[in-house]
């Protein structure tokens, strides 16, 4: 009796080892900002970047694509190895730092004694692949809070990709580096 029973485990188990067993996964992360063409100092000041805010479909973990202006599936191989937004401030930091020359950039708010010169908002609204295109919009928001200055705009940016998991992600890489160089210029106005 219990040899029939563990049998039967067994045997209702197996296909379950081999079909998670055959299962690819290819897990995905945006590249880190290469060596930046324009260097400009901001000496003695401190950027604070808020988290990047994503749509709720970038929360799962599943790269996302649109099959129609409002039908969005996931790729069933492809994952992002991280948060999008978590990596997307990560990487918007790690940009402002070779921009501008500038070690003191950090997420913001931080357990500082001063508030930051300088802090960036960025709201994204859309970033998503559809019919051989990467499409990325965004609102986003640099603030000088000791003087109340501020430079806000509006972004659009459609990056070509030839729709495999690879050139997806290369293509999101791109138009997030658009949208980095963007607000990079709207903190050299506040200056």
């Amino acid at each position: 009796m219990k040899k029939m029973l563990w049998k039967s485990i067994v045997l209702s188990l197996l296909p379950l080892l081999f079909a998670g067993c055959s299962l690819k996964s290819h897990y995905y992360v945006l590249s880190n900002p290469s060596a930046v063409t324009a260097q400009q100092q901001l000496r003695g000041l401190s950027i604070g970047v808020e988290q990047v805010e994503v749509p709720k479909y970038l929360f799962k973990r599943e790269i996302a694509v649109a099959d129609s202006s409002s039908e969005v599936s996931f790729l069933p191989d492809a994952a992002w190895a991280e948060d999008l937004d978590a990596g997307l401030s990560r990487r918007l930091i790690a940009y402002l730092q070779k921009r501008f020359d500038q070690p003191h950039v950090y997420a913001y708010p931080w357990e500082l004694e001063k508030q930051p010169d300088i802090k960036v908002k960025v709201q994204i609204s859309r970033f998503i692949t559809q019919r051989g295109k990467v499409y990325l919009d965004a609102s986003w928001e640099v603030k000088d809070l000791k003087r109340g200055k501020t430079v806000a705009r509006l972004f659009h940016k459609e990056v070509p990709t030839d729709g495999s998991p690879r050139g997806i992600v290369a293509a999101m890489d791109r138009a997030f580096g658009y949208l980095e160089e963007e607000i990079a210029r709207g903190v050299l106005q506040l200056r």
